[in-house]
């Protein structure tokens, strides 16, 4: 099999039935793509292979919870890009919260929204930019320890970095905030 396409449909049907042997070579047929999906989201290689192996999991114990074979691509996507993003959440540096503050869940509610309207912008992001901005953004790396890691000149590592901040913030402009009073 191509590592660019999904396996057929026969062996995902047999696969959400609980056949063990399609469940493993389904596994194995989706591995290269998504890799290189993970590749393309994550900000380093290790979150890629990590967050590749994580969403091949996923896929091994809840195969039959899948329900529409055709939706596999989609959601495999979904939960490699919702690691990768969970893996760049997990190391940003976090700032204690004062003793006083205490969150209604109205307030939690739209603060989940406005992260997953971020979410949703530096995931639309080109990836070499994706990669740029989460690893000094969220991940909190130096200028020159992002640029190293990517092997980019400092000022390649700044340029990318501008435009992909553009992006996400034009990207949120777009994106209607919503407030307090708007009706579910």
């Amino acid at each position: 099999m191509a590592d660019t396409t999904w396996p057929a449909e026969q062996l995902i049907a047999d696969a959400q039935r609980g056949d063990v042997d399609s469940i493993t070579a389904l596994v194995e047929g989706s591995h290269p793509t998504v890799r290189r999906f993970a590749r393309s989201l994550c900000a380093t290689p290790e979150d890629a292979e990590d967050a590749a192996q994580e969403a091949l999991i996923i896929l091994y114990r809840k195969i039959g919870t899948l329900r529409a074979s055709g939706a596999l691509a989609s959601w495999m996507f979904r939960i490699v890009r919702n690691e990768c993003l969970r893996r760049a959440r997990t190391m940003r540096p976090h700032a204690p919260l004062p003793d006083a503050a205490v969150s209604s869940a109205e307030e939690v509610v739209l603060e989940r929204i406005e992260a997953g309207r971020v979410a949703a912008a530096v995931a639309a992001l080109p990836a070499d930019q994706r990669r740029v901005l989460i690893m000094r953004d969220i991940q909190g790396h130096s200028g020159r320890a992002t640029a190293e890691a990517l092997g980019l000149s400092t000022a390649a590592m700044k340029s990318r970095l501008h435009r992909a901040r553009a992006c996400v913030q034009q990207s949120l402009r777009a994106t209607p905030r919503p407030t307090t009073g708007d009706a579910p």
